[in-house]
């Protein structure tokens, strides 16, 4: 028969398993950036999902390891930009940086996507920022993945104020 519309091909169970832990991480994202790590439970996202918390326990080993994967998805990327534009701005100023730009530099390309990026990006921000004002995790955190990019970052705030003292460029 012409024009009838084919059966929907059945999705494999390494599909399943890659949607559901989209929406497993997608909904706890949603939830960090508005509640932060501590005003969320894994019932929390169970139920925003519409599903049993022991489907997430099925994929995460409590709450720290679900918040580690959310955060882990995107601070890559956010790793990545930072260090590109590090990248070229030290190729571009050589041993001529300037404050503005060395700023620029660190900020303008990761901040792109989180401002133009999709919800989930924005959503990133916000755990971000919260994750970079907590004590405990958050500072764990940051000094694992930005602390390299900072020092980079001082570093050239340092060749553009030669007279600064490297406790104040902090």
């Amino acid at each position: 028969m012409a024009g009838a519309p084919k059966p929907e091909r059945r999705r494999t169970r390494a599909e399943q398993r890659a949607s559901t832990l989209k929406l497993i991480l997608d909904t706890s994202e949603e939830l960090f950036s508005q509640l932060g790590y501590f005003g969320v439970t894994i019932k929390d996202v169970a139920d925003k999902m519409g599903t049993h918390a022991a489907l997430i326990f099925y994929y995460f080993d409590g709450k720290k390891a679900l918040f580690d994967a959310v955060f882990e998805r995107r601070v890559e990327y956010a790793v990545v930009a930072r260090t590109a534009g590090l990248d070229a701005y030290e190729a571009e100023a050589g041993d001529h940086p300037t404050i503005e730009g060395a700023l620029r530099a660190y900020y303008d390309g990761a901040f792109d996507v989180y401002i133009n990026g999709d919800e989930g990006w924005r959503n990133f921000g916000r755990i971000l920022a919260q994750v970079n004002n907590a004590p405990g995790y958050g500072a764990e955190k940051m000094d694992t993945y930005f602390d390299p990019l900072v020092l980079r970052l001082i570093g050239l705030l340092q060749k553009a104020l030669p007279d600064a003292e490297p406790e104040d460029l902090f």
